[in-house]
């Protein structure tokens, strides 16, 4: 059984808005046990808040314990905030509805990078770190935290193997990675049930005609993004060349191999001697 590249929507979305998948790894990310209304996909608040389009990959709620879960999968767009901002949307709108400024459904954010992170545009630094988790709890002088809000946001990126990741996150986070990098020969924990059925799930054989034919649409998409993403590459690089950068740090800041990096010196050099 083939495993789809679960960077491909349509394979990602087929897994996990399965609820046998959606529980599970709710379950094992975030620690609580949800029982969701409903599972929906490409999820927008109408009317809209702000200026934003805002469109959550998955987004579900489990209304008995006032808890709503969003997944995001991106490939290309590492920008936080954007991530910061859908979190904190699912907070708000909440308040549309209550006559006073309680927010009654904690609300969790899980954002799936299937991309290697760039150097953060605004501290300059290079993250590279499989699982960040931030919450809004506020901590007093002593640094204890108080559980007064709850909220969380979770970014998962597969691409940094961490020795000490814990095995619930560790299935999930080798289940994406082995889908994309191995997907004929995947080496991931079945044991876990809802990987086992995750694997099911975004398999070639389960595919509908239609399914089929838009996966095919995504990888197309993927394409246009990935020349995108080389050429935005290059352009960095040379400009990290121009402002003496050594080879290890371009190499980091745009995921370009040393040999490209050495193709680009000379290039940069040609350029600026005309």
């Amino acid at each position: 059984m083939r495993l789809g590249r679960l960077d491909n929507e349509v394979f990602f979305k087929k897994a996990f808005t399965d609820e046998i998948v959606f529980k599970a790894f709710v379950k094992d990310i975030i620690g609580i046990e949800v029982n969701p209304d409903k599972i929906e996909t490409e999820k927008a608040f109408q009317p809209k808040i702000g200026n934003i389009n805002f469109k959550y990959d998955i987004f579900a709620e489990d209304s008995e314990k006032r808890v709503i879960i969003e997944i995001q999968k991106v490939e290309y767009d590492h920008n936080f905030d954007r991530f910061l901002h859908y979190h904190l949307q699912a907070i708000t709108e909440q308040q549309r509805s209550s006559i006073d400024y309680s927010v009654e459904r904690t609300v969790y954010t899980i954002v799936v990078m299937t991309a290697p992170y760039k150097i953060h545009e605004e501290t300059g630094k290079f993250y590279h770190d499989e699982v960040l988790i931030s919450n809004l709890n506020p901590k007093n002088l002593k640094g204890i935290e108080r559980e007064i809000f709850n909220h969380k946001l979770i970014f998962l990126n597969p691409n940094y193997k961490g020795e000490d990741t814990p095995q619930n996150y560790r299935d999930w986070l080798d289940l994406i990675y082995e889908s994309i990098h191995n997907p004929d020969n995947p080496n991931i924990n079945t044991e876990n049930e809802g990987v086992k059925r995750a694997v099911e799930m975004a398999s070639y054989q389960n595919l509908s005609p239609e399914e089929w034919e838009q996966s095919k649409i995504e990888v197309g998409k993927q394409q246009v993004i990935l020349v995108e993403k080389e050429a935005t590459a290059m352009d960095i690089a040379k400009n990290l060349i121009r402002m003496d950068a050594d080879d290890e740090f371009i190499m980091k800041a745009t995921d370009l191999s040393l040999k490209y990096v050495h193709i680009l010196r000379d290039l940069v050099k040609e350029e600026d001697n005309k």
